[in-house]
């Protein structure tokens, strides 16, 4: 078999014969994620919770996809579903992202957020990697963190909580199955531009604009890009680690 490391470089983005689960793939980013993992060979499992249409949507324009639905939150929907699809990558992207308060944040919009975004990863990864295991072949995941998992913004306690945690699940998560052969990363992107945003929180954009070193918010292909790569031989040699795509926010001094 030929190796990774003698392998031209125009092959070591190719995902070529592999199968790629991305979860939230209706989603803005996600949808990105799972376009740029079939160019680049994949064949690509669009998973959902609510938004059905937008996942078949997707799938339909894609050439090797097919859909899944399934409450990550429950570890028997998780199950179920490593049972029906055997991917070699994983990528954990669904996540939910309400605004409040922290003073009015109740208990359980506090929980529901931690268990969309990080108790799913963890019942996902643990499924993805027992397979692995038990068929003795390596097998690849990226968490989808941000940059709020380092730096919290107001009315996003729950959710900057939920992705510092997932990312030091990623390092976790590398640590014990590494000797598996299983690489698990993470991305952390700063604030991605979607359809309405600017009409949206136009102060908030142009700040952004501002302040970044780049001089502009981010795309879901800024994102699916560093997947890609994470995701590739390329990246062979990389785990635990956290990717930050933010255009060079986390450059600036902050005081």
């Amino acid at each position: 078999m030929e190796s990774l490391e003698t392998r031209p470089s125009g092959e070591l983005l190719d995902l070529s014969g592999q199968i790629a689960l991305v979860t939230g793939a209706s989603g803005n980013i996600g949808r990105a994620i799972a376009e740029r993992l079939h160019d680049a060979g994949a064949r690509v499992v669009v998973h959902y919770f609510e938004n059905r249409n937008g996942a078949e949507a997707l799938a339909s324009r894609l050439e090797r996809a097919e859909t899944c639905g399934a409450d990550l939150r429950e570890e028997a929907a998780v199950a179920a579903l490593f049972e029906t699809h055997e991917p070699d990558i994983v990528i954990n992207n669904a996540a939910r992202q309400p605004v409040e308060a922290l003073e009015a944040m109740s208990p359980d919009a506090w929980r529901e957020v931690l268990a969309s975004n990080l108790d799913a990863a963890f019942l996902v990864t643990q499924a993805a990697a027992g397979h692995w295991r038990t068929s003795d072949r390596p097998g690849c995941i990226v968490n989808i963190a941000s940059i709020e998992g380092l730096d919290p913004a107001a009315g996003h306690a729950h959710y900057a909580t939920s992705k510092a945690g997932l990312i030091m699940f990623t390092r976790a998560s590398a640590l014990e199955y590494g000797p598996d052969g299983i690489r698990v990363n993470a991305v952390s992107p700063g604030l991605v531009d979607r359809e309405g945003l600017a009409a949206a929180w136009p102060d908030g954009v142009e700040r952004w604009k501002s302040k970044a070193p780049l001089g502009r918010l981010g795309t879901a292909n800024d994102v699916a890009d560093a997947v890609l790569f994470l995701v590739s031989p390329a990246a062979r040699w990389i785990s635990g680690t956290n990717l930050v795509v933010d255009g060079g926010m986390s450059a600036r001094s902050r005081w």
